[in-house]
């Protein structure tokens, strides 16, 4: 299982107009093949009237998905170029499309290889990036007498503190990491003085927005 990874936060779309051309451009968190189909395939039912809508995406662990169309435009300007643009930046689970409206005057294959770039580019700021960071919850299970060392210490340090459950005794539940699980064992036994009982209580995926 991937721990930390590129994508995009959520749905982002954008517009430029190069040479009295139009590209709009529609950008979104694709975890399957089918998400990215289904996406596309509204974005072209929106658009039905658009000179192209080309498309990219690129999904998978490993990035063992990849796909580029350009929509009738020339060979490998469009949806090659919006392929690289998302393989440069390290992202994956992310499709795009970009919409053409022609201006009428044309832009040559460099043109295109360089509009479809910045289209895409400009699509993922609105969408924005985020490194999504696997966590794990950890309990620690406390007596009471020491709530209030180790809630100011957990407070304080890098760990982020979740919830605080009041029962019989306290459990706090603070995500760390997955790499420094053991380090915020440790860390917690010393300041218990081995008086708290850790335990793995979850997994998950905290996102964090790339400036």
């Amino acid at each position: 299982m991937r721990e930390n990874y590129l994508t995009v936060k959520g749905y982002g779309e954008s517009e430029i107009v190069i040479s009295k051309s139009r590209f709009l451009t529609y950008i979104e968190r694709a975890e399957t093949e089918e998400d990215a189909i289904s996406f596309i395939d509204r974005i072209k039912k929106m658009h039905h009237n658009a000179t192209h809508n080309c498309s990219a995406y690129i999904i998978g662990e490993h990035d063992h998905i990849q796909k580029a169309n350009d929509d009738g435009e020339p060979s490998g300007t469009a949806g090659v170029p919006m392929l690289e643009v998302l393989k440069k930046q390290g992202l994956k689970d992310t499709v795009v499309v970009v919409t053409r409206y022609f201006g009428g005057i044309k832009l040559g294959g460099g043109g295109l290889i360089r509009a479809y770039g910045k289209a895409t580019t400009e699509g993922l700021i609105a969408a924005q990036v985020v490194e999504r960071k696997l966590h794990h919850f950890m309990k620690v299970a406390i007596d009471y007498t020491w709530l209030g060392k180790v809630e100011n210490e957990i407070r304080g340090s890098s760990y982020s503190l979740e919830e605080i459950r009041y029962l019989e005794g306290v459990e706090i539940i603070t995500s760390v990491l997955k790499e420094e699980e053991e380090q915020f064992r440790n860390w917690i036994t010393e300041i218990t003085n081995g008086q708290a009982s850790i335990s793995f209580e979850d997994a998950q995926f905290i996102e964090f927005i790339v400036k």
